[in-house]
């Protein structure tokens, strides 16, 4: 990606509100996430004697009914979704353009090949195939990032492949051919930079996909596990006590709707700069 294409992409996210918001929403978000460990409180501890307070002066997000302090344990939650988030997606969307780049520049019988694996794979529901896979593992953040990540790459191999369909006949494609350029040179250095935009919209799409994912995994009681803090695990203590302690389940649940939303937001700004078609 040229410094020029930086350069238009960064104006026309700059002139899009929609895009602005998510950039501000994500860039908080990493924040708040990067600084948790320096507010000074464990998001562990037990005071018995402050269980259940309502949100005030000293505790603004309340506590639970172990008298932990619910801010600070969504602050450290969100580390835990963010983490999910990139590493899953990043493990996704390294399998999909392997797979569709291979599939896309060969054409074939390989394209056939893998696009037929791609049909089965999505036969499966995705959430039901983690599901059945944890079954068999033990429930930890770990195994939930490479599930997510090993599960999801199918879009991203669509995306690319069709864009690789596009690309292969080009003019500066036919010219590295016919400078003996090897195949894995044109995959990455000549093809691949030039189908970088709707990989980076699906990107940024599937953090929010993965972190909820991650947050509903952890609400069934399958995911992060406690005493780790995680949005899902507390939307699921807070529950029990919904109708007397509403904050319990309102501000990890917020939490939740603002990040997606944020990723949502800055994954439909990158496209819809990313869109030639789309005029200043």
């Amino acid at each position: 990606m040229s410094a020029f294409f930086r350069e238009v992409l960064w104006q026309r996210l700059r002139h899009n509100k929609m895009a602005m918001s998510g950039v501000v929403i994500v860039l908080t978000m990493f924040a708040l996430a990067l600084f948790a460990p320096f507010i000074g409180r464990d998001p562990g501890a037990i005071d018995i004697a402050n269980r259940l307070q309502p949100p005030g002066f000293s505790y603004p997000f309340g506590t639970d009914d172990l008298g932990r302090d619910v801010l600070v344990r969504i602050l450290y939650g969100s580390r835990i979704s963010l983490l999910v988030g990139f590493v899953a997606v990043g493990i996704s969307t390294f399998i999909g353009i392997l797979l569709g780049a291979v599939a896309g520049y060969y054409g074939r019988w390989v394209d056939a090949l893998i696009m037929r694996f791609v049909d089965i794979m999505l036969c499966f529901p995705a959430f039901f195939l983690i599901l059945a896979v944890i079954a068999f593992l033990e429930p930890s953040i770990w195994n939930i990032m490479i599930i997510i990540g090993l599960t999801s790459w199918m879009g991203v191999t669509r995306l690319v492949r069709a864009e690789f369909l596009s690309l292969r006949e080009r003019d500066f494609v036919v010219a590295a051919k016919a400078m003996g350029a090897q195949d894995a040179r044109i995959i990455f250095r000549h093809i691949l930079p030039n189908a970088l935009s709707p990989i980076l919209v699906s990107a940024t799409l599937g953090v929010a996909g993965a972190i909820l994912t991650e947050s509903a995994l952890s609400f069934l009681g399958i995911g992060v596990q406690p005493p780790t803090p995680s949005w899902g695990n507390m939307l699921i203590a807070g529950k029990q006590t919904l109708g007397t302690a509403w904050w319990l389940s309102v501000f990890p649940g917020m939490a939740i709707l603002v990040t997606v939303l944020g990723y949502n937001l800055l994954g439909e700004g990158v496209r819809d700069a990313m869109d030639p078609r789309i005029q200043d």
